[in-house]
């Protein structure tokens, strides 16, 4: 071969080298999955007793492509029938402003470091007939806090659903006249940072049709509450960078239970007060098993609410639980809900209802009562049964 063949051919085979070169570092690597934005629904029971808006609105997210998201919190799930994240903080009876006065809010968000809070809260301060603006300074210290866990929250704040409880004739005035604080409130807390967007819960929400008792939404409510949420959370998740050095929360498995009834009249003080861990379930059953966790919403001069939070610890699911303990002080129970309650002396028995017996494994319902007591209010140790 003479020599500038030689060199005709080292050019060519020196030519494919380098092709080849650049194919290979042109080729993907491969990039890590982008992390899911967490969304954090914050309220009373109108968001998690049980909150069966979230199931909606989770499943309309889902079914129009926004399946990238973790609901989050320090509450699991209590049914709905549907598959869902139900993760939540929605609790039964609380005050915006004792959630605020206690600081509790910054141990949920350390929990959880959401990027997206939806906010329904005021309804128990409202009923509880406080000044609207001891309720909007709540809001900011809220908001405070939201903004100390991450600097770009977006901030979904709802001007509540009508109330119109049968036993406070003045809350459906003072649940408006608090709504109509909230738009101003929200423009001089609002930054380009962290904005603050209200949603209107109010405006075609009929507590006749959409509410079973005046003030929790019943099957048509929670569509409507959905309905509204979405666009402005569409609308958020357009400007939110999640957080990918924090892994997502857990969910809970969904319950196939049906929507239990939420917590019943907030009290004027609601400091919640867990008791022990939760008692383990004496079933005889393999598998079956449940738990049970005694809880003091609120407590005022001779009278307090309760909550037994009751959730499947088994591997099986339950058609039905039972729930006994005995009052160390004399209480006495003189409304309940969500639980049929039979109490004999100081030993109370409470049985599932209907709508939440039917819990599948890691998943919870909660059932609620009014009490009173003299002197001391001695916390009970429950035991849960499955069934």
């Amino acid at each position: 071969m003479s020599r500038p063949t030689v060199r005709a051919a080292l050019t060519a085979l020196l030519g494919t080298l380098v092709a080849a070169t650049a194919v290979v570092v042109a080729a993907p690597t491969g990039s890590a999955a982008a992390a899911p934005t967490r969304i954090m629904a914050l309220g009373d029971s109108i968001t998690g007793s049980p909150g069966c808006w979230r199931a909606t609105l989770w499943n309309r997210l889902q079914s129009t492509g926004y399946t990238n998201i973790d609901m989050v919190g320090t509450l699991p799930t209590q049914g709905c029938g549907v598959a869902h994240d139900g993760d939540n903080e929605g609790h039964g009876g609380f005050l915006a402003t004792n959630i605020a006065g206690q600081n509790q809010l910054v141990g949920w968000l350390s929990a959880t470091l959401p990027d997206v809070v939806l906010m329904h809260l005021g309804t128990n301060d409202v009923w509880s007939n406080l000044p609207n603006t001891q309720i909007l300074a709540a809001f900011s210290t809220m908001v405070d806090q939201m903004r100390a866990s991450k600097p770009t929250m977006k901030i979904l704040v709802a001007k509540i659903i009508p109330m119109n409880p049968s036993s406070c004739t003045e809350c459906a005035a003072r649940a408006v006249s608090f709504n109509n604080a909230i738009p101003a409130w929200a423009a001089g807390k609002t930054t380009a940072q962290s904005p603050i967007t209200v949603v209107d819960q109010w405006t075609g929400f009929n507590t006749a049709t959409d509410t079973y008792d005046g003030v929790h939404p019943n099957a048509a409510g929670d569509q409507k509450m959905s309905d509204r949420w979405y666009p402005a959370l569409i609308a958020a998740l357009g400007g939110v960078t999640p957080s990918p050095s924090v892994s997502p929360s857990p969910s809970v498995s969904p319950s196939p239970s049906a929507s239990p009834s939420p917590s019943a009249s907030p009290s004027a003080s609601a400091s919640p007060s867990p008791s022990r861990p939760p008692s383990p379930s004496p079933s005889g059953n393999p598998g079956k098993s449940c738990a049970v966790t005694y809880v003091i919403i609120g407590q005022w001069p001779g009278g307090f609410q309760g909550e037994l939070r009751v959730v499947n610890n088994g591997t099986v699911p339950i058609s039905g639980w039972s729930v006994r303990f005995t009052f160390p002080n004399g209480q006495v129970i003189s409304q309940s809900w969500n639980g049929q309650y039979t109490q004999t002396g100081s030993t109370v028995t409470t049985l599932n209802v209907s709508w939440n017996g039917q819990l599948a494994p890691g998943a919870g319902t909660a059932t609620g009562f009014l009490a009173s007591y003299q002197g001391a209010n001695g916390t009970p140790v429950p035991v849960c049964t499955a069934l």
